[in-house]
């Protein structure tokens, strides 16, 4: 019988929180790198939820899906998926696959998963969940003069904002008050059905955590001591080479918190971050307990990442450093990884795990993908053809932006449609500190990553950067330099 497939994709978590070495304490995820391969260079497409969680089930880029940004809200350029386009849980369910699905959707506003073949066990951010304040609201609000409380930001005729609080939990497990422990609960219980089926089976495990605002309970807080937690490398950069909204969002925002509330703000991401763990061992040790975890692939992924004080702002959206935009991938395939606790440094997308499904299914992997099956990795294989380059794409969160990237090992290159641009010296630069846009010693390979960026944007039909009109053609060099 094909393999069962168990995912568990978190929402808004940083790839470091999970590597064996980073001072966050993750041991289920640990467990999983040592019986499986760790890929550390794996990309979100986008740096929030919708667009996404759009391209890890379809496997394509949003120009393609056609979901741009988040689908459930009035700035929404489309509410769902464009039309004829497929996600991997119809072929899947074709080829005989039972298809369970626990936890957050957020893929389109127009369909739930069982309109695409799931069984529905429990489900968050579906159909109809609309994320935003309506105008009655603020016409009801009374605006706040009390002094700002730590870790809360203060946003007149808005409502303030606590970024993180604590809180003492209830439970013998220490998380049954997360809104994520019915999600957990129901695929545990679901977990022997399946196993009892005659039938392979895909079981979608998918948390709200560790997304914003980190509130967590006293016990995973207690296992960090404030005074352990640094600052991050790049969190004096004052931003001043970069675009302006960069620099906005952390004077007005951000600039509020003392460091030692920014440390504090990294303390309870990554307690959430531990207890999103503890609960992913649980979900582990059932599927052990059902006697099918040598049967069974295990993905544990996220949708995209978390500043979390990088360049000294938290969240996602439109600033393009790699804290938002790089997220944690691992997958154990007992029977098939026979070299395991091992790493993959080649670029992978979240377009890479549908195609992925396909072929450990048996499935035909259809041509218009954009991203490629990594079973080949899986079995300690590098395809000749892979990748030498990464891509985003981003035409806004909430407010619109036109931003497209880049990226080799060595440099990155950020587009920005409503600013100045941005190439970064990776090798040199990790942490993205320095804007060498300007410099003319390198003018020949940026003028080589934006040829790049074009033929990628030809490939996955992203019409919206060709637009030559006067006012909005300012890339540096146009398509016809590339083409």
């Amino acid at each position: 019988m094909p393999p069962n497939i168990l995912i568990f994709m978190s929402d808004q978590e940083r790839a470091d929180v999970l590597d064996p070495n980073h001072p966050c304490i993750t041991p289920n995820a640990t467990r999983l790198a040592q019986e499986g391969v760790t890929f550390t260079d794996a990309y979100c497409p986008s740096p929030h939820c919708c667009p996404s969680r759009a391209t890890f089930f379809t496997g394509m880029y949003p120009s393609k899906h056609g979901v741009f940004n988040n689908v459930s809200n009035a700035s929404a350029i489309n509410r769902g998926l464009a039309d004829d386009i497929t996600t991997f849980g119809e072929p899947l369910r074709d080829a005989g696959y039972r298809l369970a699905f626990s936890g957050k959707w957020h893929v389109t506003d127009k369909e739930n998963p069982s309109e695409r073949g799931w069984e529905e066990l429990h489900l968050t951010a579906g159909k109809g969940s609309y994320m935003q304040q309506s105008m009655d609201f603020y016409q009801q609000m009374t605006v706040s003069d009390e002094p700002r409380q730590h870790g809360q930001i203060k946003r007149p005729g808005w409502g303030d904002l606590q970024l993180f609080s604590s809180y003492e939990s209830t439970g013998e497990k220490g998380y049954e008050d997360n809104k994520d422990y019915q999600v957990i609960k129901s695929a545990c219980e679901a977990l022997p059905d399946l196993a009892e089926s005659d039938q392979p089976w895909v079981l979608y495990v998918g948390t709200i955590g560790p997304h914003d605002p980190f509130r967590v309970p006293t016990k995973y807080l207690d296992m960090y001591d404030l005074d352990d937690i640094p600052l991050p490398e790049n969190y004096k950069d004052t931003l001043a080479d970069k675009p302006r909204v960069y620099k906005r969002m952390r004077d007005q925002y951000w600039g509020q918190l003392s460091e030692t509330e920014i440390r504090d703000a990294i303390r309870h991401y990554w307690a959430y971050c531990t207890m999103i763990d503890d609960m992913f061992g649980e979900v582990l040790d059932t599927l052990d307990a059902t006697g099918q975890a040598d049967n069974t692939m295990v993905l544990r992924v996220s949708d995209h990442g978390e500043y979390c004080g990088n360049h000294g702002v938290f969240f996602k959206g439109v600033p393009s450093f790699k804290e938002a935009y790089q997220i944690p991938a691992i997958i154990r395939y007992p029977g098939v990884i026979e070299s395991t606790n091992r790493e993959v440094d080649q670029f992978v997308s979240l377009a890479d795990f549908a195609p992925t499904f396909y072929d450990v299914a048996g499935v035909p992997i259809p041509d218009d993908l954009t991203g490629k099956s990594l079973l080949p990795f899986l079995k300690g294989e590098t395809p000749d053809d892979w990748r030498d380059a990464q891509y985003t794409q981003l035409n806004g969160v909430e407010i619109y932006y036109s931003q497209r990237s880049v990226q080799t090992k060595q440099y990155k290159y950020v587009y920005n449609g409503f600013d100045i641009d941005e190439l970064y010296d990776l090798q040199n630069d990790p942490h993205e500190m320095v804007n060498l846009t300007d410099d003319p010693n390198l003018t020949d390979i940026k003028r080589e990553l934006v040829r790049k960026m074009w033929r990628f944007a030809l490939q996955e039909k992203d019409e919206r950067i060709f637009n030559g009109y006067g006012t909005v053609a300012l890339a540096p060099w146009g398509p016809g330099d590339a083409l």
